[in-house]
């Protein structure tokens, strides 16, 4: 892969953007919660520093938001800090590669990190919570499944993905419409590939 996609600009706009981005999940997940949706919505943030900043700061963004939460909200969510790292990743990538050109591309770009999450957070809930994601949907069906199946590793696969991949969706389609609203000469803060420090 090329380098400059895993190098990222040391400057003021990069250091405000990751407590930008943590203060917008905040506004997400709060949001969700008050209205009782079926989605977390709490990602937001992170994919939107992912597409201004790429996938280091992406991952950055997404992580240290798990910790915030950890400290302050919910214990749980240290531990899908990998997932949230994870998913700033891949929607780096991606926004690097060209893949939120349009809102076709954007909504790929939703269902990848949308399984993403489902790959990462799948053993996780297994090792922790019996397989089930805490999620009143997605627990009734992993315990529909469970009741045919008996079958702990599909009941939680098929749990995550019914939750994850539209939340993720609807996730990045949000972050689109907001990095499509940003002004030009602000999304030209993170697009220089001169003077960058890199992580190599």
């Amino acid at each position: 892969m090329n380098k400059s996609m895993w190098s990222f600009r040391l400057s003021t706009a990069s250091l405000v953007l990751i407590p930008v981005a943590v203060g917008i999940n905040y506004i997400g997940k709060t949001l969700a919660s008050v209205l009782k949706l079926p989605l977390w919505l709490d990602a937001i943030g992170t994919m939107l520093a992912s597409m201004l900043g790429g996938p280091i700061i992406g991952a950055l963004s997404g992580a240290i938001n798990n910790v915030i939460y950890g400290l302050t909200m919910d214990p749980i969510s240290f531990i899908y800090g990998i997932t949230s790292l994870f998913m700033g990743l891949v929607a780096g990538i991606l926004a690097y590669k060209g893949w939120i050109s349009s809102w076709s591309k954007a909504i790929i770009v939703g269902i990848a990190v949308g399984l993403t999450a489902v790959v990462i957070s799948t053993p996780l809930n297994i090792s922790f919570w019996g397989g089930q994601t805490g999620n009143l949907w997605g627990d009734a069906l992993f315990a529909l499944v469970m009741a045919k199946t008996k079958l702990v590793w599909f009941a939680s696969f098929l749990d995550e993905l019914v939750v994850d991949v539209p939340d993720k969706l609807i996730t990045v389609l949000i972050s689109y419409a907001i990095f499509r609203g940003l002004p030009n000469n602000l999304k030209q803060l993170y697009k220089s590939n001169n003077k960058i420090e890199s992580l190599d």
